[in-house]
């Protein structure tokens, strides 16, 4: 593995415990720098740095290093993360194959909403948005349910500080508008998206509460072009929506 100019000394480490996993095997000094290639000083230096950090261990030979169990117990901590994150990957893909639309999973990131999981649509127009994508609370569903749920102070501190632009003729854009919005959308248990955000596209998103219903901890919602689904009929999924939301729940520790 070659040393490369955009590695940073953070991934660095990252890169040396990918290789000893890799490997599957302890490695000495000598043994590391031939299968990484990078320089013996660098190398030492990392080793040094994860050993204090309790990844590696030296075995009983003093020479080679070995996975640690703390990194032995990340490794099972992330293999259980994913088993979790491929459950809520499949329940988002029922739900598509069930609503015919798109569907994501997405929770609050600093101000704005963050897609933690997307499915996209086997229809040919699609708006092509990833995993990780982020979007304005103020008008996306997803970003007003949210909203809706935090306490009123919360809510009045984040919004005071966000600059309510307006994307599109129906976006909301004075935090009296929205407040009213967010009174219906505790009222009747989802929010919407009438084109706010992107002109041609709808959005409806209900809340994935918390194993102990006490707080809103993500959002599951469709979305759609209007020429394919008017708003009206994308409501009328969110019986199915809030079912896939209970599915979820059960997903989150």
């Amino acid at each position: 593995m070659q040393e490369t100019t955009a590695s940073t000394p953070g991934l660095r480490l990252f890169d040396l415990l990918e290789i000893l996993a890799r490997e599957a095997r302890p490695l000495s000094l000598a043994e590391a720098v031939a299968v990484s290639g990078w320089p013996k000083p660098s190398v030492h230096r990392l080793l040094v740095q994860l050993e204090s950090g309790g990844l590696l261990a030296r075995e009983p030979d003093g020479r080679r290093y070995a996975l640690a169990p703390r990194m032995l117990r990340l490794a099972e901590a992330s293999l259980a993360g994913s088993a979790q994150q491929g459950v809520r990957h499949s329940v988002l893909r029922q739900l598509v194959a069930d609503i015919g639309e798109s569907c994501n999973l997405t929770t609050l990131a600093g101000v704005e909403v963050v897609w933690l999981d997307r499915i996209e649509s086997a229809f040919p127009l699609q708006f092509k948005l990833r995993p990780g994508t982020r979007v304005p609370l103020h008008c996306s569903a997803s970003g007003k349910l949210i909203l809706a749920h935090m306490s009123l102070s919360q809510r009045t501190q984040l919004l005071s500080g966000l600059p309510l632009q307006s994307y599109t003729a129906t976006t909301l854009t004075t935090q009296a508008a929205l407040e009213d919005e967010f009174v219906r959308i505790r009222k009747v248990g989802y929010a919407v998206d009438a084109e706010e955000f992107v002109e041609g596209l709808v959005c409806v998103a209900v809340p994935v509460f918390s194993p102990d219903g006490r707080s809103v901890r993500c959002a599951v919602a469709l979305q759609a072009p209007a020429a394919r689904m008017t708003l009206v009929q994308a409501i009328e999924k969110v019986p199915r929506l809030h079912e896939a939301a209970k599915a979820l729940s059960r997903t989150l520790v």
